[in-house]
């Protein structure tokens, strides 16, 4: 049993350091990384250049080994996930803002790792409670809570992505009204917006102006993002956007229109939530003053009538 144990706790130690080093590889994107070789490759000024060898020893550990081991098991599963099944992971992938730039190939090796983890953890814990059913029922719930802890993460990534990007529109729609209003063409208003704000909104408004650039339609671009951001509000607007320039409305008034009632929706909102305060209050209330209340009130009572006459 000792040496089960001492297993146990190495192998589940080694799965949960992979894990962290993976979780910790450090999120640059393609420019920056080209530029970091660059670096190394003309670093210090040194007359001897540095070998293929030595700029690869460079990279992080999780960048050399862990990144392409996880890419290299997301493709053999991959092979057996339906095309249906991998475009909605995608298409959640997108609405998260694409962390870590995970593929839906590596979000699917990414839960494998944590089942992985999280059953070598359960199993380490049935040992230490000692008895069958303690290591099995442990190391299996441990497999199925740890394939399914990603898929939670990935929700409430999902969530807070939304809510930020519904709380930023209002001010985005102004900032746009006021720079369309001083003469400004609508893609130099959005690049104005992505100088002044830096949240997902911005970005995603960011990445519309360099596909753009690419030489796609902006109608297009714009229309693929009011989808895949997954807000009905930022869908509206992108959709009264294509309408106008369909038709050859005003653009300026199709924007005044729309920052109107996103004020609106966001007051309604406010008073939403504040009308929502007094319901949730009262669980606290109930659940930890009034028992506070009662024993302070009604203790004595109690005491006096449990002493013995």
């Amino acid at each position: 049993m000792s040496t089960t144990l001492l297993l146990a706790i190495v192998v589940g130690i080694g799965i949960l350091m992979i894990f962290i080093g993976l979780a910790r590889t450090p999120q640059i994107n393609t420019a920056q990384m080209v530029q970091q070789r660059l670096q190394v490759y003309g670093a210090g000024g040194s007359d001897k250049p540095l070998t293929l060898e030595e700029v690869e020893l460079s990279r992080p550990f999780s960048e050399r080994f862990l990144r392409p081991a996880i890419e290299r098991l997301g493709n053999v599963l991959s092979r057996s996930t339906p095309q249906k099944a991998r475009q909605d992971l995608d298409n959640r992938l997108e609405m998260a803002g694409r962390p870590a730039n995970l593929t839906p190939a590596d979000f699917g090796a990414v839960r494998l790792v944590t089942a992985a983890v999280v059953g070598a953890l359960g199993l380490l814990l049935g040992l230490l409670l000692g008895g069958t059913l303690y290591i099995l029922g442990a190391f299996v719930f441990g497999i199925i809570f740890g394939y399914y802890l990603p898929v939670l993460w990935l929700k409430q990534k999902v969530d807070a992505r939304r809510a930020q990007i519904q709380k930023g529109l209002p001010d985005a729609m102004d900032l746009l009204v006021i720079a369309v209003d001083a003469g400004l063409g609508f893609d130099a208003a959005l690049a104005r917006v992505t100088d002044k704000y830096k949240n997902a909104l911005s970005d995603m408004f960011a990445k519309v102006l360099r596909e753009v650039s690419l030489g796609r339609p902006r109608l297009e671009a714009m229309d693929e993002m009011g989808r895949s951001s997954g807000v009905d509000d930022l869908h509206n607007f992108i959709q009264a956007i294509i309408q106008s320039e369909q038709f050859g409305t005003g653009i300026g008034k199709i924007l005044r229109i729309q920052a109107d009632e996103m004020r609106r929706k966001r007051r309604q909102r406010a008073q939403e939530k504040a009308a929502q305060a007094t319901l949730k209050m009262m669980l606290p209330m109930v659940g930890c003053i009034f028992p506070t209340l009662w024993i302070v009130l009604l203790g004595p009572a109690a005491l006096i009538l449990m002493k013995p006459r």
